[in-house]
């Protein structure tokens, strides 16, 4: 059977020698195919417009070139990409290609260009009425980013410089608090007496005790640390505090806790020149200590030589800031290395810092075997809080140095001071004194560059392979400089450490945390009142 097909489609005629069943299937096919073709045309003619689109808004900003806005233009633009030849630049290629320039210069914000933009709304309202061409744009935007930069930089460095100036001067209420105690030692014989007293002076060399060291200049820093370390004891009749202080501190430090006793705890305070050791002879953290002076103001220049530098990071500046504290240079922060000598009869004492607050009884740590080792100590680069629980040897230490990279591991988890566990006995067994002395003296020959900040850099080198690693709960580091600091966590730690710029008794301090420190003030207290010494 056949068909014969009108060409105008409208009838068919049957034919002999055919299938209609076959036609059918052509004609279907054909139709399928047709919608294929259909479809596939829409896609690529959706597509070619959205191209258009792109490439015509993209010249129709490149002022360097004719307007494109045709089909034809458009194959102007791509025979270059499709014959081989590289393609004529965009504005985007040209952006790029300015931002990757080298800076020619440090911007001066003391003499800006007068006919910069000086914000984004400017050089926005300035780009629409000039209209200028791509480099043009790019290099007006470059030049406002980096304006932009530098002022942020520097409000940084700002920061940081009054926060350095805040941090090392001393507040106006302390200072009252220290002339007022040394006018009462002068002229009230109850502010003169003995400390201990007599019946007490053996419980100072007897190991039964349990015995702390606080060496500080800071007489409200040590009344906070003493309340709230009698106050947490199970034991207060076991517990002697050995306050070490300088000269000019002593009367002031003497007449508090004379006329603010601490019954049954012992408290001894005593000035550095009335130790007999301290007195023979050379001392060599006194020797170090002058050199480090001398050293820092002749390298550094003091602090307005390092904001005004023009190439360093700001954390970098604020580190070299904090590195100029009067905290790192005090005889109190160094006397720590030579406690065996300091205390010859003892063979275990707990190290306390001016800035922390006990919070718990601390007799358990006398149980804990120190396994040989020489310093109890809470490792800082592990726990919940990331920012401050992170420091290992390469935060501390310079490892380009290669006297640092050759002798340490950058890695190695870092350890605290604050809150130390020592065994004066296992620790006059070894050469840690002397090896703390030898690094200064590397320190002081490699123009300071082995180390930035004061004392735990070459205590970490010190105490090398002496430590024992102490649970966290005995000290909770941060409250000085990490305001994310969790209350609730504060509260239930057994020691908190304000260590950073934001001590507690500084107007820096966080507002938050302050109370777990002024919880342990008699705000009542005359020579607090007095001084105008608050809460808040």
């Amino acid at each position: 059977m056949q068909l014969h097909i009108s060409p105008s489609l409208r009838h068919v005629t049957v034919l002999p020698g055919k299938g209609v069943r076959e036609f059918i299937k052509v004609k279907v096919g054909s139709r399928r195919f047709s919608y294929k073709m259909v479809l596939y045309f829409l896609l690529f003619f959706t597509f070619l417009l959205r191209f258009v689109f792109v490439m015509t808004a993209v010249r129709t900003i490149d002022h360097d070139q004719t307007r494109c806005s045709s089909i034809g233009c458009l194959g102007k633009r791509l025979r270059p990409r499709i014959l081989g030849r590289p393609p004529p630049s965009s504005v985007p290629d040209i952006i790029y290609q300015v931002f990757e320039e080298e800076q020619s210069g440090f911007v001066d914000l003391t003499n800006p260009d007068p006919d910069g933009p000086r914000s984004l709304e400017e050089f926005v309202a300035e780009m629409k009425d000039s209209r200028p061409d791509a480099r043009t744009f790019a290099l007006k935007l470059k030049a406002m980013v980096n304006y932009l930069e530098q002022r942020t930089r520097l409000a940084k460095i700002q920061e940081y410089l009054y926060r350095h100036v805040a941090s090392s001067s001393i507040p106006k209420q302390l200072h009252c608090l220290s002339l007022w105690l040394a006018n009462e030692h002068t002229m009230n014989s109850a502010a003169r007496l003995q400390l201990p007293k007599p019946e007490q002076v053996p419980h100072l060399v007897d190991n039964s005790f349990f015995h702390f060291v606080l060496a500080t200049d800071n007489v409200l820093g040590a009344s906070v640390v003493a309340n709230s370390l009698v106050q947490n004891s199970l034991h207060p009749e076991k517990v002697v505090l050995h306050i070490i202080t300088d000269k000019k501190t002593f009367a002031p430090m003497q007449a508090w806790f004379s006329l603010h006793p601490l019954t049954p705890a012992v408290i001894e305070v005593k000035a550095l020149h009335h130790f007999d050791w301290f007195t023979k002879g050379k001392v060599p953290v006194l020797e170090a200590m002058e050199k480090d002076q001398k050293a820092r103001s002749q390298f550094r220049g003091g602090s307005q030589a390092i904001v005004t530098s023009n190439t360093e990071k700001p954390n970098v500046i604020a580190s070299k800031l904090q590195a100029m504290s009067p905290k790192y240079n005090s005889i109190m922060n160094h006397i720590r290395i030579h406690l065996p000598e300091l205390f010859p009869s003892l063979n275990k004492i707990v190290f306390l810092d001016d800035d922390i607050v006990i919070q718990t009884d601390l007799s358990p740590l006398w149980d804990i075997d120190m396994e040989g080792k020489v310093n109890g100590a809470v490792e800082t680069c592990r726990g919940d809080d990331k920012f401050v629980m992170s420091k290992r040897f390469k935060h501390y230490l310079n490892f380009s140095h290669p006297l640092i990279a050759k002798n340490f591991d950058p890695e190695e988890c870092a350890w605290a001071y604050g809150m130390n566990i020592f065994d004066l006995e296992a620790w006059r067994k070894t050469n840690i004194s002397h090896t703390y002395h030898q690094w200064l003296q590397q320190n002081l020959k490699s123009d300071l560059s082995l180390w930035q900040l004061g004392t735990l850099p070459p205590g970490l080198i010190a105490f090398h392979g002496h430590v024992h690693i102490i649970d966290p709960f005995w000290h909770m580091l941060g409250l000085g400089y990490q305001e994310n600091t969790s209350l609730v966590d504060a509260e239930s730690a057994g020691v908190i450490h304000y260590n950073g710029r934001a001590k507690p008794w500084l107007e820096i301090a966080f507002p938050q945390l302050k109370p777990l420190w002024t919880k342990y003030i008699d705000f009542s207290d005359k020579f607090i009142k007095g001084c105008n010494i608050r809460k808040d």
